[in-house]
C-alpha cells in the first residue's frame, strides 16, 4: 500500500507541469501558417492576432469569376498588383514605353508597341535619336559630315578629313587658293584646298568617295586635273590627275590656263 501511495503521489506532481507547457501558444502569424498580407479574391483566414493572412487554394475558373482574365503576356505590359494564378485584373505598359515616334524627323517606333507607344524611335535621314527624341544631325557621323541635318561632306572609313559635296568649278592656282579657303562647310567651319598628299589620298578612295557623293546628292569627282596646295618648285603647285593618280606640275607663267578644277576638303571641326 506505502508503495502505491508514493507512485500516485509522484504522477500527480507531474501535471501540473505538462499542463502549463501545452497552455503557452505563440502569438507570431508567421510561425503560424499566416504568411500572406493578402489573398486573391479573399479567399483565406486571417491571422486572429494580426494583419497576415493563410490563403487557400483558388482554380483558374475561380480566378476568371473575380475578374482576373489578363495574362499581360503581350510586348511591354505588366500586371497591376497580385496576379490570381499568372492572370491579372489589369495591365498597364512598362514606363520605358512613352514615346509615340510621329512628328518632324521621325520614321515610325522600333519594334513592337505597347498601348501605342514605343521603347525608342526610328529617324528619318539627317536625324538621330538621341536624348529621347529625333533631333536634327550635325557634325561627323562616321564617314558623313552633317550641317542642320543635310550631309555637307563625305570621306571613307580611313581618312581624316571630309570632301566637298562638288568641284568649284575649273580655275587659276590663285582662284583654287582663295575659293578653297572661303568655301562654308557649316556655320564658321571654311574648308581648305588640299595637299598633294591629301589628294592623293581622295584618288586611293575614289570609288567610295564617289559612291558616298551619289548616294548622298553630292556630284561625282571629274575624271581631270585638280589643283593641290603643295608646292611645286618651279614657281607654282602640283596638279593631280584624278584619272590615273599621277602628279605633275605647271609654271606659273606658262602652263596656268585656267582650266584645272579645285575641290575644298574640311580638316577640322
Amino acid at each position: 500500500m506505502k508503495i502505491k501511495f508514493l507512485l500516485l503521489g509522484t504522477s500527480l506532481s507531474l501535471i501540473p507541469q505538462l499542463t502549463s507547457a501545452q497552455c503557452v501558444a505563440t502569438q507570431d502569424c508567421e510561425t503560424l501558417g499566416y504568411t500572406e498580407t493578402s489573398c486573391n479574391g479573399g479567399k483565406g483566414v486571417k491571422c486572429p492576432f494580426g494583419n497576415k493572412w493563410a490563403c487557400i487554394g483558388i482554380t483558374a475558373e475561380q480566378c476568371s469569376e473575380l475578374g482576373f482574365i489578363y495574362t499581360c503576356s503581350e510586348t511591354g505590359e505588366i500586371g497591376v498588383g497580385k496576379d490570381c494564378n499568372g492572370k491579372y485584373h489589369e495591365c498597364i505598359c512598362d514606363t520605358s514605353y512613352k514615346y509615340s515616334c510621329s512628328g518632324t524627323g521621325y520614321a515610325g517606333g522600333t519594334g513592337a508597341a505597347c498601348g501605342g507607344k514605343y521603347a525608342q524611335c526610328n529617324c528619318i535621314a539627317g536625324y538621330e535619336w538621341k536624348d529621347g527624341s529625333c533631333q536634327t544631325m550635325n557634325g561627323p557621323q562616321s564617314e558623313l559630315y552633317y550641317c542642320n541635318g543635310v550631309v555637307v561632306g563625305v570621306k571613307a572609313s580611313n581618312m581624316d578629313f571630309y570632301v566637298a559635296m562638288r568641284d568649284l568649278g575649273q580655275m587659276y592656282e590663285s582662284e583654287a587658293r582663295s575659293k578653297c579657303a572661303q568655301y562654308v562647310f557649316c556655320g564658321n567651319l571654311k574648308g581648305i584646298l588640299p595637299n598633294k598628299n591629301q589628294l592623293l589620298t581622295v584618288y586611293n578612295n575614289k570609288s567610295r568617295i564617289n559612291s558616298l557623293l551619289t548616294t548622298y546628292g553630292g556630284i561625282k569627282l571629274t575624271e581631270s586635273t585638280y589643283w593641290t596646295s603643295s608646292s611645286s618648285g618651279y614657281g607654282g603647285a602640283y596638279l593631280l590627275q584624278m584619272y590615273n593618280g599621277k602628279l605633275t606640275y605647271h609654271y606659273i607663267t606658262s602652263s596656268d590656263d585656267g582650266s584645272d578644277y579645285a575641290r575644298p576638303i574640311l580638316t577640322s571641326w
